[in-house]
């Protein structure tokens, strides 16, 4: 059977089932009949295809011909992990040398630096206590932030494509076009960065994530079609073979689905008090300690540190040679436990028990059986400690699987990156953040949410 007929088939199989899906169209009626969702869905609409139409404009002196396939660095995005990874989120971009080549990368590295330093630095502490003059003043940091980075990525990234393939500048590598090419991409990401920003105040939000996701997922079309062609051209290969992958890759969205919106509830008792005629407090409330607060920080730092070894090809060959390999043993025991570390590293950074004692201390509330001060900190800390062991498990196994898909189960490395690691926890919680961003909108307006069962839950 054609390899494009088996898509076209899957295709129309899953277009004929939302098609029958009463509740979904149902729903998709009802946001069209609000006019404030119905402009803010449109405007998003058409600021992400703003941005995908700016992945495939080339930086002016490169020639897009010598970058195809079969080229030097065409291999260099397939082989190298780091790279290919970056090339999934930019959405092709960095593959095609475009204006917007560098993603938002620089701005998520820079938005890292500053939250550590917001741990760390008196200075960058307090404006995180200023409240929301304090939160313009740390977003204007990271933006300077993210321009420094820019300028130390562009000329790499320029020198690193050079070095692959010469051929393709065709006014040659000098200091004038590599200035000249590194304003243009330090131009291409504070776009990208500004469209974020419009879509999260006048579209459907979070509009960084949303970039990023879109980036991912403009490249599964093309990873799919490439795993088809490579069951249907090997001997090997078979359609029960693809559908067995596709079953896997559902059951693996189902269990991520369920680890993002995994949380432990924990009840707080508010004390009642009076305030003019008014009664306040004497309702029990709850706070949901996500078992993965950390979400996909921990994949992130640990990737970064597993192409340490790299540097170490002539001084220890064997040692780096141990660590080259993504499918190898020791690379993908070394990511888990790496993984597994910075769970608990991150978590203890962004969960501070002292912090949210002293809130409910200050607001009169308690966790019944618990006293306050003290006791409420260990009690916190306790329960963030054992629900974090498992949630650090499972994201470690979600850091792997791609590396298992693709060794046991002979799954290409660009869509074997959908079965795990970053691309799926991003896509997965960005898909339900912008569900529960337009279900409010739904609610607020007396509609239905968007599931049968009532709301989307776990997601606070």
């Amino acid at each position: 059977m054609n390899q494009y007929l088996v898509v076209g088939i899957v295709f129309a199989v899953v277009v004929a089932l939302l098609a029958t899906n009463k509740k979904l169209v149902e729903t998709l009626k009802n946001i069209y009949k609000i006019e404030e969702l119905r402009k803010r869905v449109l405007y998003t609409i058409g600021l992400i295809l703003i941005y995908r139409l700016g992945s495939f404009v080339v930086i002016p002196g490169i020639n897009p011909n010598a970058l195809g396939e079969g080229s030097a660095y065409a291999s260099q995005l397939e082989g190298n992990g780091l790279l290919g990874l970056l090339n999934v989120f930019s959405g092709g971009a960095f593959g095609n040398a475009s204006i917007l080549a560098l993603g938002v990368m620089p701005y998520i590295t820079a938005s890292i630096i500053i939250q550590l330093m917001g741990m760390m630095i008196p200075y960058f502490q307090k404006m995180q206590k200023e409240g929301e003059s304090g939160r313009r003043k740390m977003n204007q940091w990271t933006r300077f932030l993210t321009i420094g980075v820019l300028i130390l990525q562009g000329p790499a990234y320029i020198a690193n494509l050079y070095h692959q393939v010469p051929n393709a500048f065709v006014y040659g590598n000098t200091f004038g076009f590599v200035a000249y090419a590194t304003t243009i991409l330090i131009a291409g990401t504070m776009f990208i960065m500004w469209l974020g920003e419009k879509i999260t105040d006048k579209g459907i939000g979070n509009g960084i994530s949303l970039i990023i996701m879109i980036g991912i997922v403009a490249r599964l079309p093309h990873a799919l079609l490439a795993e088809v062609n490579a069951r249907f051209q090997t001997a090997t290969g078979s359609a029960i073979m693809l559908i067995i992958e596709l079953v896997l890759l559902f059951l693996v969205f189902m269990a991520t689905i369920a680890l993002v919106q995994a949380v432990r509830k924990v009840p707080v008792q508010y004390a009642k008090r009076i305030v003019g005629n008014k009664q306040y407090g004497g309702v029990r409330q709850y706070i949901p300690l996500k078992m993965n607060a950390a979400n996909v920080m921990p994949i992130i730092f640990a990737q970064a540190l597993m192409f340490i070894p790299a540097l170490f090809t002539n001084a220890a060959p064997g040692f780096a040679a141990a660590f080259s390999s993504m499918t190898g043993f020791w690379y993908n025991f070394t990511l888990a436990v790496l993984v597994i570390a910075f769970t608990y590293f991150y978590t203890a950074i962004i969960i501070n028990p002292q912090m949210m004692a002293d809130d409910m201390k200050r607001n009169g509330g308690f966790i019944p059986g618990v006293k306050p001060g003290k006791q409420t900190v260990n009690y916190i800390d306790t329960i963030m400690t054992r629900i974090t062991l498992p949630g650090s498990i499972f994201l470690a196994i979600v850091a792997i699987l791609p590396a298992l898909a693709m060794k046991f189960l002979g799954i290409q490395q660009s869509f074997a990156y959908f079965y795990g690691g970053t691309s799926l926890l991003i896509m997965v919680g960005v898909v339900l953040d912008t569900l529960k961003q337009i279900e409010s909108y739904l609610l607020m307006r007396h509609y239905d949410g968007l599931m049968k069962t009532g709301r989307i839950q776990g997601r606070h």
